[in-house]
């Protein structure tokens, strides 16, 4: 019998998000399928539309796996290029407790 208490994976984001960024970020997101991921996004400084998109894609994939897929921390360059085009990324937040 498989133990579901499987450590959650940690992914890294690169600084630039765009085009170029985008098969590598695919890749690097496949490659965790099939665990809890939790992403860290605080070093993106550039992020552009397709990688946005990738991102989404990922965190539906993850929903529909049983998964948890969590941003611990996002920068105020990829927050506001996800407001600008409108995504909800509400729910893929690391919940804080307050102590």
């Amino acid at each position: 019998m498989k133990g579901k208490a499987a450590a959650a994976k940690t992914l890294s984001l690169d600084t630039v998000l765009d085009l170029n960024a985008a098969g590598s970020l695919q890749g690097k997101l496949l490659a965790a399928r099939g665990s809890d991921l939790v992403i860290d996004a605080s070093g993106v400084e550039r992020a552009g539309a397709l990688c946005i998109q990738v991102l989404m894609s990922a965190s539906k994939t993850w929903e529909e796996d049983n998964h948890s897929l969590t941003f611990s921390q996002m920068s105020d360059a990829l927050t506001k290029t996800m407001q600008l085009s409108g995504v909800n990324y509400d729910h893929m937040l690391a919940k804080e407790s307050n102590s």
